[in-house]
């Protein structure tokens, strides 16, 4: 079993608590990376379709989920979500570190499209980096245009029609603990991607593979797993007010 970053572990337990108050229906996930909420969704008995414009990308879903492929559970699709054409309206929208590779004219029609293709009562789940204090290389190198914070999540989605339902803050403190040392790795990794383009950097920005950073030793999932970081989930969530959370997870409607 792929052993997960912490930080990845607690964005996925809370984002599980969040989807068991929710009846499972249809999805469509923008940008899956390595199919953890995929999974995720899958095995809380939703069907969907998963969307990314990186032929590799896809590729490691569909040899991840070929079964539910086959059964017609999950749909795979390799394109660009804002000119896509998706034949059957979504429950849910869902996005994990997505919007941010989007310039302000992107975005805008990221929400106006999300907005066309949810359903009545659907549900929009976005995952941010924020706290723009933060900003480092790993920003740089994967074509991120901001981090985002509280009031810009708020005007994202008034300026564009929506209803903020829920924002909370998750990772906080352990991703702020470990941020110098995960400077250190993506630097001594990644530094060659700073010459590329934001477009070229967002391609691969999915399927990263940092030593100790996003990539690890099968050993170290006896200590990196969801029961043995429960309670820094804990934490996360007694925390979640916090301005200096690194990442940002909202729900919202139209």
């Amino acid at each position: 079993m792929k052993v997960l970053p912490p930080g990845t572990i607690l964005q996925l337990t809370y984002l599980e608590e969040r989807l068991q108050q929710i009846i499972p229906g249809h999805f469509i996930e923008i940008g899956p990376g390595s199919g953890e909420i995929t999974s995720l969704l899958l095995k809380q008995g939703w069907t969907g379709t998963v969307i990314d414009y990186q032929d590799t990308t896809i590729e490691g879903i569909n040899n991840r989920f070929p079964t539910e492929i086959q059964s017609g559970r999950l749909k795979t699709m390799i394109g660009d979500y804002l000119s896509a054409s998706f034949i059957q309206k979504a429950n849910l929208i869902i996005s994990c570190m997505v919007i941010e590779h989007l310039n302000d004219t992107e975005e805008q029609a990221f929400m106006n499209k999300a907005s066309t293709l949810l359903a009545e009562h659907g549900l929009m789940i976005g995952l941010v980096p924020s706290c723009p204090a933060y900003w480092g290389i790993e920003d740089e190198i994967a074509g991120h245009y901001r981090r985002y914070t509280r009031d810009s999540i708020q005007q994202l989605t008034e300026r564009n029609g929506w209803k903020l339902k829920h924002l909370s803050g998750l990772t906080y403190p352990v991703s702020n603990i470990l941020f110098p040392v995960s400077n250190f790795l993506v630097k001594r990794s990644e530094a060659h991607k700073l010459k590329l383009s934001k477009l070229d950097q967002t391609k691969l920005s999915g399927q990263r593979k940092v030593p100790f950073k996003t990539s690890f030793p099968s050993v170290l999932g006896l200590i990196l797993n969801k029961h043995l970081l429960l309670p820094l989930h804990w934490l996360q969530k007694a925390c979640s007010g916090s301005q200096k959370a690194m990442v940002l997870y909202f729900e919202a409607t139209t």
